[in-house]
This record gives C-alpha cells, sequence and structure tokens, in this order.
C-alpha cells in the first residue's frame, strides 16, 4: 500500500554548517517533503540482482521466476495447511491483476469529485477503466491492471506505459464502501511530485519492495522505462522464507530416499523477526535480495527518533510502522519479538484481547524473562480502573493507542507506552485517556491517575523532556541528551537519536560525545554516532568517526563514509583509506540500485561535490532533474555548484529554470535573489526576495538577507523597520537581532537597540561582547 510498508528511498540530512551551500533532502512516508537544509547527507548503497527465467504465468506478464527460485505453486503442493492459512492473511491479498474477483471499489460508472476534479471509475467487458486527470492536465479514461492491497483500503495501478505503474490517489475504503482522496491541502499540479502520475505514485519506484514475492524493478536509466518483474504478483511463500530452490532439491531428493539429514534450515534459512521488520519499518534499502536470515542492517538503515517522525516521548507521529517503536520498548530489550504476539502465515493475535497479554504478564513471573520481570496482575479493575471487559479494561487501548494513517487505517504504537496527560500538556504527546475520552481534558484524565495510582507517576523517567528541548534547538537540552546516551539500560534506537540530536545542536562542542557513542557496542548507537557527525564542523568528523569506516555494520560504514565525504583531512586517513575506498563503492551501488530514485541522485551529487568532482556532481543532479523536474534540491544544488565553480551566469539560469517549474517554491525565489545579487541584478534580486518572503513569511534568513541589501542601497531605515517588525512578530533569531543591532547603532537609535541587544544576549547568555553592548546602551541610554 503506497504510504505503508513500502522499500522507497529515504534521506535524512542534518545540517551543515559553514559554507557548504548544497543542499540534501528527505523523503517523508506518508507525504515527501522537501527540506532546504544545507547539510552532509546519509546515502546508502546495494546491488541488484536480476537473473531470470522466462515468465512461468501468462496471466500476469511479470511473473519472472528469478534464479534460485521456484513457483509459488510448488510450495503448496508440499505445505497445503500453511498455504490455507497463509490464504486467509492479507498479506496475501498485498496485490493482484485486477478482477471480478479482486477489485472491492465501485466501479459502476460512480463519479467522485474532489476540489474541482472529477474522476468517473466504470467497468467493460470484466475490465475496470478510470476517467480523471492526465498527466497532460487533460482528462483521460485509464485502465486499471492491478489491485493494491486489501483492507481497510484499496489502491489501484495503472499502467502508464513505459513500464510504469502509478497509483491512483482515489481509493476504495473497505468499511464504508466508499471512494476517498488520499491526499492533503490542494490537489497536485499534473507534472508535479505528488500528482498520481508524478514519482512518488510510482509503483516501480515506491512500493514495489514489499507488496509482491522477490521484486525487481528493473529500471531502464537510457530511455527511462521499467522493466519490473517478480516471482509472484503477491507477498508469498518465498518472500519471508527465502527463495526456495535449494528448499525444493532437498524435498526431491529426500522423495526418492536419498539419506540426505534433516538439517535446520532444509535449504531455507531461519525465519526470526528481522524478516518482519524488512518491510514494517521506516528504513533506506541498503541492497535488494534481502531474505530471512540475513542481518537487517546490513541491508536496511532504520530513521532514528526525529521531531518529524515521532513525538518527544517516541510514539509514532508520521507513518513509521512498528520497528522504531518496539525497538524503543522494554518488550523488546527483553527478547520478545512479532512471532510471540503474531500467528506468522495468518497475521493474526495469537490471543484475543487480554489473553495476548497476559502470556507473559502473569502472577508468576517467567523464566524466560528472568532479567526483565513482566509478572503482576494487571487484567482487573483494580490495575485498569475500568469494568473487566469494557473497552477500556483493554491492555492495547491503554498502552497501545491507535493513530491513523492514509486517513482510514488506524495503527498501533508499539513503543507500549504508559498514558501520561502531564507530557500531553507540556508537549502536545498523545495519550490513551483524552484520545477514548475525547471530550475530556488532560487535567480531568491526570486528576484522576493522581486518584487512581498516587501522583508517583508524574515522576516516572522519560524520555520527552530531553527530545522535546531537543526539537526547539534549545541548548539546555544537551545535558539531558547525553545523559540519555550514556544510559546502558536505554533502547539503542534512543541512545542513537540522542547523539544525532545533541550534534545538531551542538555542534563543535559535542565532538567527545560523538567520538564515545562511534565506540558503543550497539549498532544503532554507532549509526548516530555516524549520523551525528554530519552536522559536526567537516575538520573534525574524521577524529569523531573515523573509526567507523571499517564497522561491521553496513549501514554504519556506508553513513560513516557519507558523513566524511566532504571532509578535508580525507588524506589523512592511512590505513583507513582502504576501508573508505570500500565504503564509497557501497555508495555507488546504492546509486545504481536507486537509479529511478531522484533524491538519491540528487544526494550522491552531493557526495560528488564534496569530493571535489564537480563534474560527476552536475552530471547527478541533472539525472535527479531528469527523473523529477519538480524536486526543487536538485535545481538548487546544481545552481549552487555552478556558483561555487565560478560560473555565475550558468547559476542564475538554472534557479529561473527551476522558477519556471515550481514558481511557488520559497527557497527556489531566494537561491535566484542571491544569484541575482551576483549578476548585480540588484532591482530583480530584491523582487525575488520579497517574493520568498511573501512565500515563507516565517523564515528569518530570508528578512536578514532583504535587510542586508537594503542597507547596500542606502536605505538603512527601511532596512531596520523590517527586522523591527520580525522581532515585534517574535521573530528571535540571533543572526536577525544581530543585524538589528548593527543598523540602530549605525542610525544611532539607542533606545530600540537596545532592545534588540537585549533580546540577543538572551540567546547569547555566555557570550561577553553582547553582554559589554547591553552594558554600554544602558549607559547611554539611561536604562537600568
Amino acid at each position: 500500500m503506497l504510504g505503508q510498508a513500502a522499500g522507497y528511498s529515504e534521506t535524512f540530512v542534518p545540517e551543515r554548517r559553514g559554507s557548504d551551500r548544497l543542499t540534501g533532502f528527505f523523503h517523508s512516508a506518508a507525504i515527501v517533503r522537501a527540506a532546504l537544509l544545507f547539510g552532509a547527507l546519509l546515502v546508502f548503497a546495494a546491488p541488484i540482482v536480476a537473473a531470470e527465467t522466462a515468465p512461468s504465468s501468462t496471466a500476469d506478464p511479470r511473473i519472472s521466476i528469478h534464479t534460485g527460485f521456484v513457483d509459488e505453486k510448488t510450495c503448496t503442493s508440499c505445505h497445503g495447511d500453511q498455504s490455507a492459512a497463509f490464504a486467509k492473511s492479507n498479506h496475501s491479498k498485498a496485490m493482484a491483476l485486477a478482477d471480478e474477483r479482486t477489485v472491492r471499489g465501485n466501479f459502476d460508472n460512480v463519479r467522485y469529485d474532489h476540489d474541482g476534479i472529477v474522476t468517473i471509475f466504470s467497468r467493460r467487458d470484466g475490465r475496470f477503466f478510470v476517467r480523471t486527470q492526465g498527466p497532460d492536465g487533460k482528462q483521460g479514461e485509464f485502465e486499471v491492471k492491478y489491485t493494491f492491497a486489501y483492507e481497510p483500503l484499496q489502491q489501484y495501478l495503472v499502467d502508464l506505459g513505459g513500464g510504469r505503474l502509478q497509483a491512483l490517489d482515489i481509493a476504495w475504503d473497505t468499511d464504508k464502501r466508499e471512494w476517498f482522496w488520499l491526499g492533503e491541502g490542494k490537489p497536485a499540479k499534473p507534472g508535479s511530485t505528488y500528482h498520481w502520475t508524478g514519482p512518488f505514485y510510482r509503483w516501480n519506484r515506491t512500493c514495489i519492495d514489499c507488496h509482491s514475492t522477490d521484486p525487481r524493478s528493473n529500471f531502464q536509466p537510457e530511455t527511462s522505462d521499467y522493466r519490473s518483474t517478480y516471482v509472484a504478483t503477491s507477498i508469498g511463500c518465498q518472500s519471508c522464507h527465502g527463495a526456495g530452490a535449494k528448499h525444493v532439491e532437498w524435498a526431491e531428493a529426500r522423495s526418492k530416499g536419498a539419506s540426505i539429514p534433516v538439517g535446520p534450515g532444509l535449504g531455507l534459512p531461519q525465519v526470526d523477526a528481522n524478516t518482519c521488520v524488512g518491510c514494517h519499518s521506516r528504513r533506506i534499502k541498503l541492497s535488494d535480495g534481502y531474505a530471512a536470515g540475513k542481518p537487517f542492517l546490513d541491508h536496511f538503515s532504520p530513521a532514528l527518533l526525529r521531531p518529524d517522525l515521532y513525538f518527544p516521548d517516541g510514539q509514532i507521529l508520521d507513518e513509521v510502522f512498528e520497528y522504531g517503536s518496539f525497538q524503543q520498548s522494554k518488550m523488546a530489550r527483553a527478547g520478545v519479538t512479532c512471532l510471540d504476539c503474531h500467528r506468522q502465515h495468518e497475521a493474526t493475535l495469537k490471543a484475543d484481547g487480554n489473553a495476548l497479554c497476559t502470556q507473559c504478564h502473569t502472577k508468576t513471573a517467567s523464566e524466560r524473562f528472568a532479567r526483565n520481570d513482566p509478572s503482576g496482575m494487571f487484567d482487573t479493575p483494580a490495575h485498569t480502573h475500568h469494568p473487566a471487559g469494557s473497552s477500556g479494561a483493554q491492555c492495547a487501548n491503554c498502552h497501545m493507542p491507535e493513530r491513523p494513517y492514509m486517513k482510514v487505517d488506524p495503527r498501533r504504537d508499539h513503543s507500549f507506552v504508559i498514558p501520561r496527560p502531564d507530557l500531553s500538556v507540556a508537549y502536545g504527546t498523545p495519550n490513551a485517556c483524552t484520545t477514548c475520552h475525547e471530550h475530556k481534558t488532560n487535567a480531568w484524565a491526570a486528576e484522576n491517575m493522581d486518584k487512581w495510582y498516587g501522583t508517583a507517576w508524574r515522576a516516572r523517567p522519560t524520555n520527552a523532556h530531553a527530545f522535546a528541548a531537543a526539537a526547539r534547538g534549545d541548548p539546555a537540552s544537551i545535558g539531558a541528551l547525553r545523559k540519555l546516551v550514556v544510559d546502558k539500560e536505554q533502547a539503542g534506537i534512543v541512545r542513537g537519536s540522542a547523539i544525532a540530536q545533541m550534534s545538531r545542536i551542538g555542534g563543535a562542542d559535542v565532538v567527545a560525545d560523538v567520538k564515545a557513542a562511534a565506540g558503543d557496542f550497539d549498532p544503532l548507537v554507532r549509526l548516530g554516532a555516524a549520523e551525528a557527525a554530519g552536522s559536526l564542523p567537516p575538520e573534525l568528523r574524521l577524529e569523531a568517526i573515523g573509526n567507523l569506516l571499517g564497522d561491521a555494520t553496513r549501514a554504519v560504514r556506508v553513513a560513516a563514509a557519507t558523513a566524511l565525504g566532504s571532509t578535508p583531512s580525507l588524506d589523512l586517513l592511512g590505513n583507513q583509506r582502504k576501508s573508505f575506498d570500500a565504503a564509497v563503492e557501497d555508495l555507488r551501488a546504492y546509486v545504481e540500485a536507486n537509479a529511478d530514485v531522484a533524491e538519491a541522485q540528487n544526494n550522491y551529487g552531493t557526495f560528488l561535490f564534496g569530493q571535489r568532482l564537480a563534474g560527476d556532481a552536475e552530471k547527478a543532479f541533472r539525472q535527479a532533474i531528469v527523473l523529477d523536474p519538480a524536486l526543487a534540491g536538485p535545481h538548487i544544488n546544481l545552481a549552487e555548484l555552478y556558483r561555487a565553480t565560478g560560473q555565475n551566469d550558468k547559476s542564475e539560469r538554472a534557479y529561473a529554470e527551476a522558477i519556471a517549474i515550481s514558481p511557488d517554491h520559497a527557497g527556489l525565489r531566494y537561491g535566484h535573489a542571491l544569484s541575482l545579487v551576483r549578476e548585480k541584478a540588484m532591482p530583480e534580486a530584491m523582487r525575488e526576495l520579497d517574493e520568498a518572503i511573501r512565500l515563507d513569511p516565517g523564515n528569518t534568513r530570508y528578512k536578514t538577507t532583504l535587510a542586508i541589501a537594503l542597507d547596500s542601497l542606502g536605505r538603512t531605515q527601511e532596512a531596520l523597520d523590517l527586522l523591527g517588525r520580525a522581532v515585534a512578530g517574535g521573530e528571535l533569531d540571533a543572526e536577525l537581532l544581530g543585524s538589528a543591532v548593527r543598523y540602530g547603532l549605525k542610525l544611532r537609535r539607542f533606545p530600540e537597540t537596545l532592545e534588540y541587544a537585549e533580546a540577543l544576549a538572551r540567546l547569547r547568555p555566555d557570550d561577553p561582547q553582547v553582554a559589554e553592548l547591553v552594558r554600554q546602551l544602558r549607559e547611554v541610554t539611561g536604562a537600568k
């Protein structure tokens, strides 16, 4: 399902300091967000295996029995009970050819209208059609080729030619039995990333990895076409158990009387929880061909606890699936896995209601959990304070609250939090009390918890305070984050996320912390350290994470190589040079495996530019633009490459071409303005700065730059007035305040300047120069 556990590439880019101007992007699951961050990027690498044989089925032309695999019907012939159980699961219906049996939506000439875009669903001769706005902006009719997912919603795939399958952004709600639009806000324009015909809704690119058996995108860079294949249209036995050819050989030999010992694998790898999280995680794919028995972190790099993905207490915010949540839980640290609660074939729960939880949470502790004692009497009104059997007495409703994604798909949080209405008041985190009693307040919930459990719950340790302060960029959060990093009782994903956030805020001041985290036993902490290095000054990165180039975990070493890609001290690598070069080869393989992903090409271009390979970087940025012309990042990076190499005329043209495609992108307007300044076209530059501020009125950098431009033209009073309005509106940015102080002094507007200087002093309490300036201004103005 598009937006669910899809295998698309995602890159988080921490901010880079100093003069580096190339930008990176990260790709969100629910919606793709382009972030104009100046920074080192985390990119990943993997080869793709494309060995295939001729299709074994004429029903679905994309079926091809890849080397090492067998037709899924071969599995059924021996494992009838397991196949029958699996057939009942939604996994088995993840994707199917569109026909009368599989299509659940109403195609009886139904009209659906959203924001003036009319879509008509119809059928003819057993085939299904959609008439809607096409890639050229005109109404067109498109045949539905496949269904995608089964419930609580079903999407539909359309073939637009060149092997490209596009998912319609109108889906069928299987519970309410009605059509609904998946998007938010205004509909995307044809030709843009998020129009249903654009790259984000492309099955071959965004969602191919997790809905079919051994899918291969087989992108053709020369023509931008696809020759995608898979062993089975939907998820099948070999999706989880791995390629079955060796297992079939073993079974056939045994059936013929061969004395082959019964080994533990029988030609198949052992299925464990890693098999589940390969899809049930927010992650970046490192390589193709992942199967049971292979290390998760050698094939994927999971997203850490970023403020755009998780609430400060670790609960799910954006669409992150289960891995990142569950990794935070005490259950995960105690050794509980997916298969303790979920049946592997039916994909249902092993027990109903609280019986699932009381498998372990019993009066007497199980020997299995000697270190983490789960015992206690929890399934009683004395604990739940709700009538037995009621909704409020269900463990999952209190400790695994639901959050809807794709508008109609509720997912349970797997971090197993304890309801904290006090944190809801402080940080807006969800809590199960007011989620269920939606007309009650957090104060009401807290009062009841005080009556039931006493007030000690308010003092329970929580990570929320540290991560909430970090999300605000508060320097005071560094100490709290440091405590999390060194606390070995914390989950690895928490500790890794904490060091990444520390670096973003502390920069050079936390080099020692990053270096210590790089030597941690937990690979998720080392991954956090590698990501953190991208926010350090380039000249300090090698000292902090140089040892990670040879890390045993691929996710860590590739992240480290990426962070070190633009460090000026690479010549000092010495014996580590070989490890760096090997990781760079992984990076190149990643780019090849993600050849159809504009973000991957853009990120690789940034890496190449850091390696001083301007020509290769230009090619990568241009390829990214070909893949997704509406994505702003490659345009900005290309323009900034031209600026950095002294080609100002090309830089200005690159910005102008991008604006013609995306006129409402504030970052493009701002970059264009700076390029016009370099071309000494000041009137045009001023208009672009005004437009950037109109499009993003809260951006203090844009206002500060416009003020500098006004001052350079002798319009200092206008510059000060502009900054004064921003300060009055609460925009207390240090750079903006510093400019306001400078222009106030220049105009001898001392009372106003004192106000700005005092605000700057509150942001920089340890800056002696600012303190001295405040003292002098108070003396001049007579203020106390």
